[in-house]
């Protein structure tokens, strides 16, 4: 090999790193942000879980060949005279898209690192071939693909996490005894988590598995059954542990009973008291005052109710119940990792192995490789951006949006893996990203739109939109200078 072309591998090499490194700085920080952020994990701990399972998400179960052009964006064909546009069109890429993904993590914005990289292609390529080069349809899962993820992403992942978070308040925190109603719900919300979890695992964490090794779609029949056979054996043995470990839980302490029948009744009087209100209102003479005296009569044993409970400390029914959640959170958070790491290890090293076999090889191959050696690298780098960077979108994700508490974060990650894996089954365009956001804004609306921090939202929504052309512009600029450089 020469030196320039020694010199350009060794540039794809820092830069594919370097990418990998802004992966797990902000990517890989939200699949644990509402872990840090409800206290169910704390941030060393996290790093650490998020460590090992995008570790072996990436390097086990990654993909082991990559497409010549990112989810095929570019044409091909394009490059086809002129193999040393690609490779310094994915050195170019690789690098713009790390900027943008540093700069993002820096003010703690939480974007899809997948739009950032295939932003970055789409500049380069439209430099070399020029718009019409570029897929911009929805039908081939072009640039419309992926804009809409911006919308059926966060939308389809908000609306699971509110229809979870209500049903968890109505089927446990709202009931006159929670802890004895979380030992009820407890082994079928375990259930229900090593399911889907272990689907998630099947169709979208292993998928780079069965096409490399088998050849075979997410649904085709060999992973399909296992699939499901994991997930089923995987939930029913969830749900008898479960069951035997909540067994253990005491319940009925009077103290706890106390609080949790007149929060209970609290709850059920402030109802009657906006009816009341209603009544008052609209009633004249006689009826309205009677009304009225019945409404502060009711408002009276409301404040006494209040004023009797405290909530807090280890004799709260309501922190016994946030205990048996932590679990189920880290759970969640772990195997979206495992997932995130088989996935989108990919958006560091695709570019990167495409840039190193067309260099080598002075031609574009149609499939390029990945050595294992790639594989931990891209892994490695991941969990150094973690390690280092990764605390700045966390504190977004599990503080400055809403508050969270682990019931609130096991229902944003749940909403973001059931999301996920109809996505995989349906074919639907979101990102990882764009899920759990839209997970922790789901929560947070069905505490009320007070509960939401709308400044950070609308910082977080510029940002995703901002992501693409980013990208692309950073891309230009830097394959312009490199094509003077070489």
């Amino acid at each position: 090999m020469g030196t320039e072309t020694m010199i350009l591998i060794g540039l794809a090499l820092v830069f594919g790193f370097y990418m990998a490194w802004n992966i797990g700085a902000n990517d890989v920080a939200n699949a644990m942000g509402t872990s840090v952020g409800s206290g169910a994990l704390t941030l060393k701990r996290a790093v650490i879980l998020a460590a090992i399972m995008e570790f072996a998400g990436a390097f086990f179960v990654g993909p082991n060949v990559t497409e010549t052009v990112r989810k095929g964006i570019v044409d091909p064909a394009v490059f086809v005279n002129d193999p040393t546009a690609l490779v310094l069109g994915m050195i170019a890429a690789l690098l713009a898209a790390g900027v943008w993904l540093q700069v993002a993590s820096y003010f703690g914005w939480p974007v899809s690192t997948t739009h950032a990289i295939v932003g970055a292609i789409i500049g380069f390529g439209a430099v070399v071939g020029g718009l019409e080069a570029i897929n911009w349809s929805w039908h081939n899962k072009g640039v419309a693909f992926i804009a809409a993820s911006w919308v059926v992403s966060p939308l389809l992942s908000g609306f699971i996490a509110f229809v979870i978070f209500r049903l968890i308040l109505t089927g446990i925190f709202y009931k006159p005894d929670p802890v004895a109603a979380a030992k009820k719900a407890t082994p079928f919300i375990v259930f229900a988590v090593m399911v889907t979890m272990m689907l998630v695992l099947a169709f979208k964490g292993l998928k780079p598995f069965w096409q490399d090794n088998f050849g075979l779609k997410p649904l085709d029949t060999l992973p399909l059954t296992v699939g499901l056979s994991m997930a089923f054996v995987a939930g029913t043995l969830g749900a008898l542990i479960s069951h035997r470990l909540v067994g253990r839980i005491k319940s009925g302490d009077p103290v706890m009973a106390e609080q949790s029948r007149n929060l209970y009744l609290a709850r059920a009087l402030s109802k009657a008291m906006m009816h009341l209100r209603r009544v008052r209102d609209t009633a004249v003479g006689d009826t309205r005052g009677r009304a009225d005296r019945a409404l502060q009569d009711t408002q009276a044993i409301h404040s006494e109710l209040r004023s009797r409970t405290r909530i807090g400390g280890d004799h709260s029914a309501f922190v016994q119940v946030e205990r048996i959640f932590i679990y189920l959170q880290i759970i969640s958070a772990g195997f979206v990792a495992f997932a995130h790491g088989s996935n989108d290890v990919a958006n560091a090293i695709g570019p990167l192995a495409t840039a190193i076999e067309t260099a080598k090889a002075g031609a574009i191959p149609k499939i390029a490789p990945i050595p294992l050696w790639i594989l931990g690298l891209g892994a490695v780098g991941i969990v150094f951006g973690l390690a280092t960077w990764g605390w700045r979108v966390m504190r977004t994700i599990g503080e400055r949006i809403t508050e969270l508490t682990p019931s609130r974060g096991f229902c944003a990650e749940f909403a973001a893996a059931l999301t996920v894996l109809l996505a995989s089954v349906y074919g639907l365009p979101i990102s990882t990203t764009h899920t759990l956001v839209g997970g922790v804004l789901g929560v947070g609306l069905a505490r009320g739109i007070g509960a939401l921090n709308l400044n950070t939202v609308r910082d977080i929504v510029v940002s995703w939109v901002v992501t693409l052309p980013a990208g692309a512009g950073l891309a230009i600029v830097f394959f312009y200078v490199l094509r003077v450089i070489f």
